[in-house]
């Protein structure tokens, strides 16, 4: 038999309130895609921080090679062999490419030599990269390629990856891919977490179930169902969103001609942005990462502000109305980035409920926060949307990423809103708590609330979607049913193109 690579044995990682992971073994073998499955707060991110050197366990042992391994820091681990490539990219817009990538190395050669290295690795694993590209103006798959060639560039025997493929599209998923492959193929491990168990099935050669921080499970991805391998992380039944039809009412938002520049360098520019939103309606928006997405959120919560008629809301021009204002009249909106923007990290659920649901909750009395009422409402949230923390008082940097996306879309939701605006609803969250969010997306709708779901995840879109459109550069698509759209005709709306090309794939 081959000797494992990595052997882990009885890890456990307790914190105040919570054991993060409890008595966890297996091994992962030399060239193995192993995957490492579990719900939100199953304890996958803690155990490869543990691998990594970012978390000392309280017990267990670690064998690399068959020798001790108990990395102090993130450079042991890597001089030892191990890599990773984070869900959240640490990058530096305004450096260039070789630049970032120098800064990843201990003692790095001259620029000349590290763009020389880059092309010679982009060009061997099929990612290509243009070592003097300014970062701010890759997109998102062009900047996962910068750190896994930044990994690449250690010969790791080991490479993490979470959610490797949440920014990507379906043509960056394949290069990946095609990536991973050869690695594996060339014997480099890769540990792989994700929550699309339908790539898992399609990648990995092993999989590990982490439920409530144990081990309760493992499965050949290719042999098990994506079905399968959800209930056994989330130990019950997996709900499936139903969608009840329901005629779309009248209309209650309306852009006309929205156009604004982009706040920042590396923004994008929105141009002559169109459409009308009906009571009782989903409408689904699709894009790759950096076409505007957060743009048009900023515009539509207030937070950027544009000329009064071009933002039409109940028949009133509200393109000069505040965040609070917008709240105040039943337009609500969550942010993509939810730690730092739609949350507090140091802050309490508490406090963090008071930031956004003051007026419609009526929170406050005499400019005085009715603490009493804000708990209430926080412990509400968290009870109705599944959210796992020890309660309310913990912070929101406490929660894992799942969790906290749980806690500020039920935030807004509880909150009634008429139009609920809400960027990447499920990034980073494991299909049951996915499941439960979109559920909650369409009862809103049904209940008579004009519903924007912003989208990178095109699966997510077409279940839940009455209409749907596309962002490209700043622009949008003419809005169409969602139900019989293709997937050709999908990315022909993704690549920007005109009704008439669109409608020509139709004939």
């Amino acid at each position: 038999m081959t000797t494992p690579l990595l052997q882990l044995r009885g890890l456990t990682k307790a914190y105040p309130g919570v054991i993060a992971n409890k008595d966890v073994s297996f091994d992962i073998l030399p060239g193995e895609v192993h995957a490492l499955l579990g719900e939100n707060g199953a304890g996958k991110s803690t155990l490869v921080k543990t691998i990594y050197g970012l978390v000392k366990p309280d017990n267990g042992s670690m064998l690399l090679n068959g020798a001790a391994f108990e990395p102090a820091e993130p450079r042991a681990a890597r001089a030892a062999g191990v890599a990773m490539v984070f869900q959240h990219f640490s990058l530096f817009d305004a450096l260039n490419v070789a630049e970032n990538i120098a800064l990843g190395m201990e003692n790095p050669p001259p620029q000349r030599a590290i763009k020389a290295r880059v092309r010679e690795v982009s060009d061997q694993y099929g990612l290509p990269l243009d070592p003097d590209r300014i970062v701010g103006e890759l997109s998102a798959g062009e900047r996962q390629r910068v750190e896994i060639i930044r990994c690449l560039l250690q010969d790791p025997k080991l490479l993490i990856m979470d959610e490797p493929t949440s920014v990507l599209t379906p043509q960056e998923v394949a290069i990946l891919f095609e990536t991973l492959r050869k690695l594996s193929a060339e014997g480099t491990a890769i540990l792989y977490i994700s929550h699309k168990l339908e790539e898992i099935r399609a990648l990995c050669d092993n999989a590990t179930v982490l439920r409530l921080g144990e081990v309760v499970g493992t499965c050949d991805p290719r042999e098990t169902s994506a079905r399968d391998m959800a209930e056994l992380m989330v130990g019950t039944k997996l709900h499936v969103p139903e969608k009840a039809a329901r005629p779309a009412g009248d209309v209650i938002l309306e852009l006309k001609d929205l156009s604004v520049k982009a706040p920042h360098r590396f923004g994008t520019t929105l141009k002559g942005i169109s459409l009308e939103v009906r009571n009782g309606e989903v409408l689904g928006i699709g894009g790759v990462a950096g076409n505007g997405q957060d743009e048009l959120v900023a515009a539509l919560s207030g937070e950027m502000r544009v000329a009064p008629q071009m933002i039409r809301y109940q028949d009133k021009d509200i393109g000069q109305m505040s965040p609070n204002a917008r709240r105040r009249v039943g337009l609500l909106a969550a942010p993509e980035e939810r730690m730092g923007h739609a949350a507090a990290p140091d802050m309490s659920l508490i406090e963090n409920a008071v930031m956004t649901a003051t007026t419609r909750e009526n929170l406050t009395q005499r400019g005085f926060v009715r603490w009493a009422k804000a708990r209430g409402f926080a412990e509400g949230v968290i009870k109705t949307f599944d959210v796992r923390t020890p309660g309310p008082a913990n912070t929101a940097r406490s929660l894992s990423g799942g969790n906290l996306q749980k806690f500020v879309i039920g935030r807004e939701i509880m909150q009634a809103p008429d139009v609920f605006v809400v960027n990447q609803p499920t990034w980073g969250v494991d299909a049951s708590a996915a499941a439960a969010i979109r559920q909650a997306l369409l009862d809103l709708a049904a209940k008579g609330a004009a519903v924007i779901v912003i989208s990178q995840d095109l699966d997510e879109l077409m279940e839940i979607s009455d209409r749907f459109a596309a962002l490209n550069e700043g622009r949008l698509s003419a809005p169409r049913p969602a139900q019989g759209l293709t997937v050709e005709q999908i990315g022909l709306m993704l690549g920007g193109a005109h009704d008439m090309e669109v409608a020509h794939v139709d004939a």
